[in-house]
């Protein structure tokens, strides 16, 4: 998936998290949790366009860092109001799917590309605790 077709898929999800609330009963509890539902979801698609927007390889991995916890802290959100017994399970479902493939994505770029700054730069902070020099 390429950098575009991500900016996209995170748009949908946000898109689909704010179609989700709408639809939603109004009640106190429902009421707090869909305003922290949207504002992470909408947060991974927003820093995500920043992350690559950075201005060094250290800034995109900061911001992807950033994108993976909002992405984790959406899916929490959505498990909360299930957990809770606010809301169907299957209605839940395919939000929750998405919000964990996110998670899985961000976290595998984060991954990927700390261990490409470190071959760049051997020299870094990042020392393997088994090596003995």
């Amino acid at each position: 998936m390429d950098k575009t077709q991500l900016k996209k898929r995170t748009l949908l999800f946000a898109a689909s998290i704010v179609k989700f609330v709408n639809n939603l009963p109004s009640n106190r509890a429902l009421n707090v949790l869909s305003n922290q539902l949207i504002r992470s979801s909408s947060s991974v698609g927003a820093n995500y366009r920043s992350a690559c927007q950075g201005k060094s390889t250290a800034d995109f991995i900061n911001k992807i860092v950033i994108v993976e916890e909002e992405a984790d802290e959406s899916l929490y959100w959505l498990e909360l109001m299930e957990e809770a017994e606010l809301i169907d399970p299957q209605l839940l479902a395919p939000l929750k799917a998405e919000a964990n493939e996110l998670t899985a994505i961000f976290t595998s770029i984060g991954k990927t590309a700390k261990q490409n700054q470190q071959l760049k730069n051997p020299k870094s902070n990042i020392r393997n605790p088994k090596s003995s020099d």
